[in-house]
């Protein structure tokens, strides 16, 4: 569960992280009651990210500048999504940002400080520009400083850093955090350093511990705008939007990338859901076929999902039997179709046994044997399935199979 930034600069403030004076916007007849000076700055409170590029963060010299930049912003979707609060904040000159994180490392089971000079960073270079220390015993001040000496940072801006990648870390492990990223830290001409931007991500099963984040998600739980969190989805990796095209990935990066491409493409996402980490509620560890047989029969029962778009990157566990999982929802979805023939009278140009279209996109060598098996699966005339290479070919298929407002009868 990840919190939108007013809420996590709530926490910084609370644990000693330095944050600017600022003020929650719920309508913007509220900046005429304002109680931070000018120049101020204001943000889109939504859970999608690049808000900066589109329009979701404004910068304003008067209360009527101010005005007429939320109600544009409070009309503004990003990703689909209408923000239901904005954040103004004081304005900070930067001389220097950094980038600095605490994160859960699933590889080595251990946090890892993470810390960079750059916080505008292409991530395809992050290798050479990032400096990382891993916590491998108990957490000490010395940590903290080791990673702002490894980032070049000396003297006073040495010390100040290393405070707060400390307080950080205090709050990962407070709060039961997978992360905690401040992007950017700002560092003015005198040498203060600021969180100008901040990210936290709740390890969903620690939720029942901590009263106050379980009330946060269950207001996540109760929006009721374009983003939801389903009671049935609600512990699972990912969310759901009101379209009807549904995305299943093997990682955030897969999920995102898809999701991003579908909403270029003029498509309407719907449930999006990474499959690389188990449902919390489970008492034993799940498979990755288990779960992607859970996640198809869900989508499956949303009779608004017409298509389910498979982006699947890199190399999966049991690959085999993820090839057996989506062979039998194939199967699954032609004796639907048998059971429950078409309407006659045409009224709704729509099946009574809905059953969605698969449009199928594996990359990595790992996945050969998973295409030539779905390739002996698909007949010539079977239009359930859509297997594509190329992910952009992948969207535009499924954009089109989803905007179709004919279903054939198979």
């Amino acid at each position: 569960m990840e919190l939108l930034e007013y809420q996590v600069k709530e926490w910084f403030r609370e644990i000693g992280i330095p944050v600017l004076p600022s003020q929650k916007i719920l309508h913007p007849t509220d900046l005429k009651r304002l109680k931070i000076s000018y120049p101020i700055v204001l943000k889109s409170q939504v859970y999608g990210g690049e808000r900066a590029n589109v329009g979701g963060v404004r910068f304003a010299e008067t209360t009527i500048d101010a005005i007429a930049a939320a109600q544009s912003i409070f009309n503004l979707p990003i990703l689909g999504e209408l923000p239901e609060v904005l954040l103004a904040e004081v304005k900070y000159d930067a001389e220097q940002e950094f980038f600095l994180a605490v994160v859960l490392d699933t590889a080595v089971c251990r946090p890892i400080l993470l810390g960079c000079t750059q916080a505008d960073i292409d991530w395809e270079e992050a290798g050479e520009k990032m400096q990382h220390v891993v916590v491998e015993q108990e957490f000490s001040p010395f940590y903290a400083r080791r990673l702002a000496i490894k980032m070049g940072l000396q003297g006073a801006l040495m010390l100040s850093v290393s405070r707060i990648v400390e307080k950080m870390y205090q709050l990962f492990l407070e709060k039961d955090l997978d992360l905690v990223e401040i992007n950017p830290l700002g560092v003015s001409s005198s040498g203060e350093v600021m969180a100008l931007n901040g990210s936290v991500s709740v390890n969903e099963r620690a939720i029942a511990r901590h009263p106050e984040i379980a009330e946060m998600a269950a207001k996540i739980a109760n929006r009721h705008h374009n983003i939801d969190f389903k009671p049935s989805l609600g512990n699972w990796d990912g969310v759901e939007l009101h379209g009807k095209i549904g995305i299943l990935g093997n990682g955030t990066g897969s999920v995102l990338s898809t999701l991003d491409l579908l909403v270029s493409a003029g498509g309407k996402p719907s449930v999006c859901l990474n499959l690389r980490h188990g449902f919390p509620t489970d008492t034993s560890p799940t498979t990755f076929r288990e779960r992607l047989e859970k996640a198809l029969n869900i989508l499956a029962s949303d009779k608004s999902i017409q298509v389910i778009l498979i982006n699947f990157l890199g190399s999966i566990p049991q690959v085999e039997e993820v090839a057996e999982a989506i062979a039998n929802f194939i199967s699954h979805n032609k004796n639907e179709l048998k059971s429950h023939p078409s309407r006659s009278n045409g009224s709704k140009n729509r099946r009574d046994g809905h059953w969605p279209r698969l449009v199928v996109r594996l990359a990595g060598s790992g996945f050969d044997t998973v295409k030539k098996y779905l390739a002996t699966v698909k007949t010539s005339n079977d239009a359930s399935i859509v297997i594509i290479e190329n992910l952009d070919e992948a969207v535009v298929e499924a954009v089109r199979l989803a905007k179709s407002t004919h279903h054939k009868k198979f």
